[in-house]
């Protein structure tokens, strides 16, 4: 039964450190991915801004109806660009901040993982020595059960940490 429950506890334990595994790598690249994308978003509009500036400027040297034609479309094309300005604030606030935030909450899973498996480690290594103990001393229920119950009060206080 004991055995039973480390297997299941071990088959937990790689369970969720495959799931940290698998978090640390997929978001990481949706996090750089994202990022670059914004990046090219915002140097778009950048472009789009030169773009605007230089028909404006154009349209300074040309007859009246023409300049007013490029003044229109300058305007215009101008605030398409406030809407990909918005856009790119909008990635940056609700995608790219959110995954980035997710690598600390993964590094942190990752340590609570290493505990966990140091406490394992520890109380399986206790129980081998109990099982020892077991096997040179059977009749000596003293120290078997005072061993017994400082590994029992070990692993409380390792599981608390």
């Amino acid at each position: 039964m004991l055995r039973r429950s480390l297997e299941n506890r071990d088959a937990q334990t790689r369970q969720l450190q495959d799931a940290v595994t698998n978090v640390e790598k997929h978001f990481g690249e949706l996090c750089q991915i994202f990022a670059a994308y914004v990046r090219k978003t915002a140097r778009l509009r950048d472009k789009a801004d030169l773009l605007v500036n230089e028909i404006n400027v154009y349209a300074s040297t040309e007859t009246p109806h023409l300049k007013q034609g490029l003044k229109n479309f300058a305007d215009e094309f101008a605030k398409l660009q406030d809407y990909r300005q918005a856009e790119v604030e909008r990635l940056e606030a609700k995608v790219v901040e959110p995954l980035k935030a997710y690598g600390t909450i993964v590094k942190m899973k990752r340590d609570d993982l290493k505990a966990t498996l140091t406490a394992k480690n520890r109380e399986a290594k206790q129980l081998s020595q109990l099982e020892r103990t077991r096997q040179r001393n059977p009749s000596d229920r003293h120290i078997i059960v005072s061993f017994e119950f400082w590994s029992k009060c070990f692993v409380r206080y390792a599981v608390q940490k």
